[in-house]
């Protein structure tokens, strides 16, 4: 008797299923991609418990007649391919015949769909990759397919779905990258009747597309990028370097329309970028790579996520140049005549970046080796570079291990310390009356305050910094001490948010009012923002509430000190960045200074860094011989 035996159907497609069909996610993807197929105009998802209980894919496509409403069950059946060359000049988001099959084959499977002026529809039923039920059914238009209980009859796969909020999540992402990928067809999702994602076709500007995936404050920094070289067609969006986000999340590659998660595409990204981008932030880029389907192999990825180009060098390179030529241009700084009429430099993350690497190139330039730059420095995001082991402090003990206060020198061997060059950790722990001792003395490049230090110090301070770092002090202690805690000023308006965000705020109410921000809903996306604490009354509302919103502590957290410490952070910057808007007079640079004399430096700020620079009046005389 033979030991090898031809698999069945139902066992072919249930291992299918095992490739295909990853997670609620993957279905909503397949079937989505099948309605984009057919010509659908507009696609709606509905889910329930997470895609787990339920998925709904409506579209308002050409339909199927019953023939080919029962042959797309059968696997390996499609209507994108017909010969061997049709696989290398793919057009079509589907074309293996795999997905519907496995899909069936592992859930509670329904299919309603008619042809364009077809007298009667078909309904097929499909339990569990059995046998399929085929009846007649009320026309309609486009197809229907309700998928139910995913995985029901493969318990150990439905053992290792996530929770029902993680496997939404991933449906949700599925459902963005679609739209993104065709900004003319309109995608609506809804979880148990709570809408998810809303987006009518935006193809005459895909930029609101774009916005509805990443919200809204997105739309005013994004800038279109284009590339054209033989082959090869880059198109797309980036978001100024002011716009960024702490994971790649707001960074996506198509190739062909279809989503790739492709590592030389996202390096080249990235690459792109590192000049303009503090460490720790990661771009948002939405980019179009449009090849000839002969150059491009799709079928290289179970779930088509993955391609292999003919000339990957060449598409890298065509993304570089699209991206470079935006970046270098800086338009989000405004035209040349409004940049000549308007000299003083925006707050952007480029701008900052390039001081601080002007700096470093000077540090280096006079003691022959790179020292710490501003994120180098505590509270940055950077590890320190390593120094000398030790360091005199003021008092003349030596302090092994510590780190300096930043642009401080390190002790270069046969060159003694000159007076003023061994500084105590000024962004750790200053001295008392340090700040207080300053003398202002101007403003550097309307953005830093510069001052003379004791001894004939020259001091560089950041306020925005600085600011920051008084602000977080006075709300850590207000949080501490509750008793003490003045009432939060009044400060009414609506604000529309991301669904996600509005999730997130209303759940952390508690959280937030504790902090001394108290909202309400307001129907769909829009939340009442009814008081803020003292501060904060002149911020962008959307962009506190939308950082708020990633920053409270999950619902099950204690609400002390150490769980609302980031969203205290967050308060602290955006009142730091309403006040160093514009200038700070004499006076109030006063009063900062001797705020930063009782400041707590030990807790870590967004921006860690309000010592800038510090050097000795020695170093000057000696760099003027």
């Amino acid at each position: 008797m033979s030991r090898i035996a031809r698999l069945s159907d139902v066992l072919i497609n249930k291992i299918a299923a095992g490739e295909v069909v990853e997670r609620p996610a993957s279905v909503v993807k397949e079937l989505c991609e099948n309605s984009l197929d057919a010509g659908a105009r507009t696609v709606r998802v509905e889910l329930e418990a997470g895609g787990v209980g339920r998925i709904t894919i409506s579209d308002d496509g050409h339909g199927m007649s019953r023939e080919d409403a029962t042959l797309c069950l059968e696997r390996h059946a499609t209507s994108k391919l017909r010969e061997l060359d049709d696989l290398f000049h793919i057009d079509s988001m589907g074309f293996r015949g795999e997905a519907i099959p496995a899909i069936a084959s592992v859930s509670r499977f329904t299919l309603h769909t008619a042809e364009p002026d077809a007298h009667e529809g078909t309904k097929v039923t499909v339990e569990g990759g059995g046998p399929p039920t085929v009846e007649d059914a009320p026309p309609r238009v486009g197809t229907v397919i309700t998928v139910e209980d995913l995985f029901f009859n493969v318990p150990a796969r439905r053992k290792f779905m996530r929770q029902g909020a993680t496997e939404l999540k991933h449906c949700e992402e599925a459902v963005v990258r679609l739209a993104l990928a065709h900004p003319e067809v309109g995608f609506f999702a809804s979880h148990e009747g709570n809408e998810l994602f809303s987006s009518p076709a935006s193809e005459h500007d895909p930029r609101e597309r774009i916005a509805a995936a990443l919200g809204p404050a997105s739309f005013p920094h994004l800038f279109p990028v284009e590339e054209r070289r033989l082959g090869v067609v880059v198109t797309g969006y980036l978001a100024s370097p002011e716009y960024t986000l702490p994971n790649a999340r707001g960074l996506y590659t198509f190739v062909n329309r279809r989503y790739i998660r492709d590592r030389g595409l996202i390096s080249t990204v990235q690459r792109a970028f590192q000049d303009y981008l503090p460490a720790g932030r990661q771009p948002v880029v939405v980019l179009h790579i449009d090849v000839e389907p002969a150059a491009v192999d799709v079928n290289v990825h179970p779930q088509k996520m993955e391609v292999r180009f003919a000339d990957a060098r060449g598409v890298q390179d065509a993304i570089s140049a699209a991206l470079s030529r935006v970046l270098r241009a800086a338009p989000w700084l405004g035209s040349p005549e409004e940049q000549a009429a308007n000299p003083q430099p925006r707050d952007a993350a480029h701008y900052a970046h390039a001081v601080e690497r002007f700096l470093t190139r000077a540090q280096e330039a006079t003691w022959g080796a790179p020292l710490p730059t501003a994120m180098d420095a505590p509270g940055g995001s950077t590890p320190a570079r390593p120094l000398t082991p030790s360091y005199f402090a003021p008092n003349g003990g030596a302090q092994g291990g510590a780190f300096p206060g930043p642009f401080q020198a390190p002790q270069v061997p046969g060159r003694s310390l000159g007076f003023g060059e061994a500084q105590p950790q000024l962004n750790e722990a200053p001295p008392p009356g340090y700040f207080a001792a300053l003398r202002p003395m101007g403003l550097l490049g309307s953005r830093f305050h510069v001052c003379e230090g004791p001894g004939g110090t020259l001091v560089v301070l950041d306020p925005h910094a600085a600011l920051e770092r008084a602000r977080l002090t006075a709300y850590l202690r207000r949080l501490e001490d509750d008793a003490k805690a003045p009432p939060p000023s009044l400060f009414g308006t609506t604000v529309d948010l991301s669904l996600a965000a509005v999730k997130a705020l209303v759940d952390g109410r508690e959280a937030l009012l504790k902090l001394g921000v108290d909202v309400e809903p307001f129907g769909g996306t829009a939340l009442a923002l009814k008081s803020v604490p003292a501060g904060l009354e002149g911020v962008d509302p959307r962009a506190l509430l939308e950082a708020l919103s990633r920053a409270l502590p999950p619902r099950s957290a204690p609400l002390d000190v150490t769980s609302l410490a980031e969203a205290v952070r967050v308060m602290a910057c955006h009142a730091a960045r309403r006040a160093s808007s514009s200038p700070l007079t004499d006076a109030q640079l006063r009063a900062l200074l001797g705020e930063l004399d009782r400041a707590d430096f030990t807790p870590s700020c967004t921006h860690g860094t309000v010592v800038v620079l510090e050097m000795p009046l020695l170093e000057l005389e000696r760099r003027a011989r």
